[in-house]
């Protein structure tokens, strides 16, 4: 993901869509440290001047990660499910249980469903994350 955005890829590329895996992985866990670490790229380096790479983004690093589609492959983990929503928020999550790897038939699938039930949710955001978003963003 970072190597995507300091690469310059969304801004030569705005309408380009990316699902990541695992909610964004560690990206909505260390926000701060996205947000506020990386709006200072280069103001600590000796050898290489970073700056030059923020100063190529139109908008903060934090923002640009917020421009990723996000999975909700968590295994039922809720905590990290609820960080991942705040990060991107329900326009941005699709449905998706890493099937078939789980150890039980169906358990990947069944504990992300009752993770996403127990979020206080409405029936609309929980229909985008379960078809609507991906409905959209394949153009189903």
């Amino acid at each position: 993901m970072a190597r995507l955005v300091f690469s310059g890829t969304f801004e030569r590329h705005p309408d380009l869509k990316i699902i990541t895996h695992h909610l964004g992985g560690i990206v909505p866990y260390l926000e701060g440290r996205v947000g506020y670490g990386w709006d200072q790229l280069g103001a600590r380096t000796s050898q290489v001047d970073y700056s030059v790479v923020l100063q190529s983004l139109s908008k903060r690093p934090v923002d640009c990660f917020r421009q990723f589609y996000a999975d909700t492959a968590m295994f039922g983990a809720r905590a990290a499910t609820r960080c991942g929503l705040e990060f991107f928020g329900t326009q941005r999550l699709l449905f998706a249980s890493d099937m078939p790897f789980d150890p039980t038939p169906g358990l990947y699938m069944r504990e992300t469903i009752r993770v996403i039930e127990s979020l206080d949710l409405s029936p609309g955001d929980k229909d985008r994350i379960y078809f609507g978003n991906a409905e959209r963003l394949l153009r189903l």
